[in-house]
């Protein structure tokens, strides 16, 4: 083995100078010969430069606390469901100064560092160990191994679901109200949840998903949004989640299921988040009250609200506007009329139906002061490019 044998003198003028256990005289010089382990590489050199073992120069014999902290990161990852990690590593900087001290001085290009040497060596024993891979891009755990404190902490890949809810029932808000004590970030209070309760449709949904993969804090996208006295029927309202830190990461829900106040509809395990807001329209059944009595022949102006956007005003200035695709009403009382409309999503309902800064607003078109008593939800849409 000629390159074993050049690279004989600068070991051995290397060990008189400065003694380096056998990961890290290994590590020198494994990629110059193509090897795999930097361990019996530098055992092989001490023994035929017949080395003595003493403490080590550059890592202090950190490479011999392998094992326990190989026992702390099967202890920390004892329940989670994974198929692959990636490992991090925190080392005292004297450690990383000692071995460019010794790389510089002999002039050793091209070799792993010691921080790249043992943070490799503890994962190759932890892969070997769970059979698991290692996967630096996408891991489903992330393992941080501060030798520094003595610490292993894990972080666990989130996971993304979708699905739609439907509401029967009037009163349930739609989101939770944050943990007062810290503000939605998660925390000993709320169980690190980020949720004071799980008394609404986040909340319940909240509820499924930590019982049933663990974690911490769930993210919500919602395609819409409704009022807590709002209904939403028909295939129910979509949305994404986002959970943080999962303990388990496999599960097939049934078709549908039930909590207390709402039915969750074809939820599911998908590989990522939409990036950015989905365009999405609804069928909204608006029960409108009027100061004056409308007749039927006033409430066809209503159908003038297909032919022009809707002109939505803020107070910081911002102007936004919706389109209407369809126009139904059906009269009730003298005073009250339902009113049926498929919008584009996003249509403040309310200040639509008083006309608080929406052009035209349905008081507007009647020339009555109008109030909405509720707005249900029949039917949302999501509009998709394909």
């Amino acid at each position: 083995m000629e390159n074993f044998k050049e690279i004989i003198p600068i070991a051995n003028e290397i060990i008189k100078k400065h003694y380096l256990c056998d990961f890290c005289l290994g590590r020198l010089f494994s990629k110059k010969l193509n090897l795999f382990s930097d361990k019996l590489l530098g055992k092989k050199i001490k023994q035929r430069l017949s080395i003595s073992s003493k403490n080590c120069y550059i890592c202090k014999d950190l490479f011999t606390t392998i094992p326990w902290y190989l026992k702390k990161m099967t202890e920390v990852s004892n329940g989670y469901e994974f198929s692959s990690f990636v490992v991090g590593t925190k080392i005292k900087p004297s450690i990383v100064d000692r071995d460019d001290y010794v790389r510089s001085k002999f002039k050793l290009r091209g070799v792993d560092g010691v921080k790249t040497g043992i943070t490799h060596e503890l994962s190759k024993q932890f892969s070997k160990k769970t059979k698991k891979n290692i996967d630096f891009l996408d891991p489903d755990l992330t393992f941080t191994i501060d030798f520094k404190d003595q610490l292993c902490q894990i972080r666990s890949k989130q996971l993304f679901l979708q699905g739609r809810y439907t509401k029967e029932k009037r009163g349930l808000s739609q989101k939770q109200k944050s943990c007062e004590n810290c503000s939605g970030r998660g925390c000993r209070v709320c169980n690190f949840h980020g949720l004071t309760d799980f008394t609404s449709v986040e909340g319940e949904i909240s509820k499924i998903l930590f019982d049933v993969f663990g974690g911490t804090i769930a993210k919500f996208t919602w395609i819409g949004g409704e009022d807590k006295s709002s209904l939403v029927l028909g295939s129910g309202r979509p949305f994404f989640v986002r959970l943080q830190n999962p303990i388990k990461r496999k599960k097939i829900f049934r078709k549908s299921i039930k909590t207390n106040s709402i039915i969750i509809n074809n939820f599911k395990i998908i590989s990522d988040a939409p990036k950015q807001s989905l365009a999405f329209d609804s069928l909204i059944e608006i029960s409108v009250t009027t100061e004056k009595e409308v007749n039927s022949s006033s409430l066809k102006k209503l159908k003038m609200l297909i032919s022009s956007p809707i002109v939505i005003y803020e107070n910081s200035g911002k102007r936004s506007e919706k389109r209407i695709f369809d126009v139904f009403f059906k009269k009730k009382s003298k005073n009250q009329f339902l009113l049926t409309i498929r919008a584009e999503g996003g249509l403040p309902v309310k200040r639509f139906v008083i006309g608080d800064n929406v052009v035209p607003g349905i008081s507007q078109i009647l020339d009555t002061c109008c109030n909405c008593e509720t707005f249900d939800f029949l039917e949302i849409k999501m509009i998709t490019n394909n």
